[in-house]
């Protein structure tokens, strides 16, 4: 097996992290665990038509044993005991990380995945940069304001939590036998080879975050991934922490197995409620009325669907010794409105006092000024306890049918939501494209996550031919095309760039129209994949 770079981005340092080691060690990872990924992709592809088949889904009776078995996770290190507020963005440019490290929040989410385009100088920017952060010596000049960034030595730094990207990406600029890569294994290997070990000695981590996983088996891969990781460089067996993003249907079936297969490393489940909501739309997409999303903007965490998944992932942390992160609140602040601000402020304070009411250990935030909100309700909650694990809810008892009960949802779909999503969709795709992956759009932090549950629902309202609240009108494609002409000539006024036009929001607008087609072979399972595509040689190596 051989392993060979498309080309080497212009980025400082970048000959360090791909260094021959390095990139020998990732071709081993790939030696070992990319047959074992294939197969856990098709199984997906199984497990989607046998939802398509039965109309439902339910707690597997084949892992009873697991789900009512007496067992907790590892203990957390110290460096991961209090999470009350963690702060959520790229890892590129420097400046970006080195905000989110002196912003005060316990945890920073180190984001290669929904919050970055991995264009491969995004990528091996943020390993750069996440490499000098493990060392202390992260700094920026910025020449174009004369402004100097390093890191705060009057405050603890946030614990730096690395989410590389989930296991259905790839990575084009790296060729093992002349296939592209496993995204997920370049960003894991190469970030544990240069850091794992300086890393370990300051009690620091290697510390991730695991994102789009659809079954327990797929957390087993994670685990061997680990274990194999660890021995092959000589570090201590557990070392890794690792956090799982509960952010599929499937997995919302699952919990207890998941962290069973990662207990010697899981630290936690997250409640990612954005790619969550775009899951159940994909699974269930052609099943009828019942599953109809209302407006994205309708749905709020308090929707008895959402009721159960945040009260089962609560429960069944803590019943396992590990802990409960809540989700983003997608509004952000701006500081040159202050109305916006202050509701901002409210909707989060809101958000996440119900978060720590339910018993959630922390939560996250997308924004610097947003850390002191979420640290304020979190401590009023917690007092001096750095978590509540102890917080034990044998109380709750969520079914299968509650999970699913997406009918119960207040709110309905209006050709003002569809507007709406053919924006955001547009919008977000055309900035993923030109090297960013998370994007303020009217006030609302958008990535991939949100990108993902606006073209889809779209796709599930033509093909159930919905009928909007607003306008009595039938959702077609023939409406849909309409909406989106005049969603891109708004776009284009706005933008006032015709070259930045031509090269992002042209190609954009077309990716989308043919995603929200309503035709079954127009459904991507993630949007990332065909946008990735669309990344010629010039945007891939920017």
């Amino acid at each position: 097996m051989s392993i060979t770079l498309t080309h080497t981005p212009a980025v400082a340092k970048a000959d360090e992290i791909l260094s021959p080691a390095a990139l020998a060690f990732v071709q081993k990872l790939h030696e070992k665990f990319a047959s074992t990924r294939e197969t856990l992709l098709e199984a997906r592809v199984a497990a989607r038509a046998e939802v398509v088949k039965t109309g439902t889904l339910d707690f597997d009776p084949a892992t009873a044993e697991i789900r009512n078995g007496d067992w907790k996770v590892a203990p957390a290190p110290a460096a991961l005991q209090d999470r009350r507020v963690e702060i959520t963005g790229p890892a590129t440019p420097a400046k970006m990380a080195i905000n989110a490290l002196n912003s005060g929040a316990k945890v920073w989410l180190a984001d290669l995945e929904d919050a970055s385009t991995p264009t491969w100088h995004n990528v091996i920017d943020a390993l750069v940069n996440l490499t000098d952060a493990a060392a202390g010596t992260l700094s920026f000049e910025d020449a174009g304001n004369g402004k100097s960034y390093a890191l705060r030595t009057d405050a603890p730094l946030a614990t730096v939590v690395v989410r590389p990207r989930g296991w259905h990406l790839p990575e084009a600029n790296v060729l093992i036998n002349g296939e592209q890569a496993v995204g997920a294994l370049v960003d894991f290997g190469l970030h544990f080879f240069h850091n794992a070990r300086v890393l370990s000695e300051k009690g620091q981590g290697p510390f991730y975050y695991l994102p789009k996983m659809e079954s327990h088996l797929e957390s087993r891969l994670w685990n061997d991934v680990f274990s194999f990781a660890e021995a092959e460089l000589g570090i201590e067996h557990g070392t890794v922490r690792a956090t799982m993003l509960i952010e599929t249907i499937t997995a919302a079936f699952q919990m207890d197995e998941m962290l069973y297969e990662l207990r010697d490393y899981a630290s936690g489940l997250n409640a990612g409620r954005w790619d969550y909501l775009f899951s159940i739309i994909k699974y269930f997409r052609e099943a009828g009325d019942a599953f109809i999303m209302p407006d994205r903007a309708d749905v709020a965490m308090t929707a008895p669907m959402m009721r159960a998944y945040t009260e089962l992932l609560v429960a069944t942390c803590h019943k396992r010794g590990a802990f409960a992160m809540g989700g983003m609140a997608a509004v952000i602040p701006n500081r040159r409105e202050p109305e916006v601000t202050a509701a901002a402020f409210e909707k989060v304070r809101a958000d996440k006092t119900r978060e720590a009411n339910d018993g959630f250990d922390g939560s996250w935030v997308a924004h610097p000024d947003l850390v002191p909100v979420c640290v304020e309700v979190f401590d009023s909650v917690l007092g001096e306890k750095p978590n509540q694990i102890d917080r034990q809810r044998p109380e709750v008892n969520v079914t299968a049918a509650q999970l699913l009960d997406v009918a119960s949802a207040p709110g309905s779909v209006t050709e003002a939501g569809l507007n709406t999503n053919l924006y955001v969709a547009v919008a977000y795709t055309a900035v993923w494209l030109s090297g960013t992956g998370a994007v303020a759009i009217h006030n609302l932090m958008e990535d991939a996550a949100t990108a993902e549950i606006s073209r889809s629902q779209i796709w599930q309202q033509i093909h159930n031919k919905v009928v909007a609240a607003d306008t009595g009108n039938t959702i077609t494609a023939e409406l849909v095309a309409k909406a989106l002409e005049v969603q891109v000539a708004k776009l284009r006024a706005e933008v006032n760039d015709e070259k930045a036009f031509k090269a992002y929001y042209a190609p954009a607008a077309d990716l989308i129209g043919r995603l929200v087609s309503g035709r079954d072979e127009d459904f991507e399972d993630f949007l990332t994949l065909p946008a990735y595509r669309l990344l010629s040689t010039e945007l891939v190596s920017k």
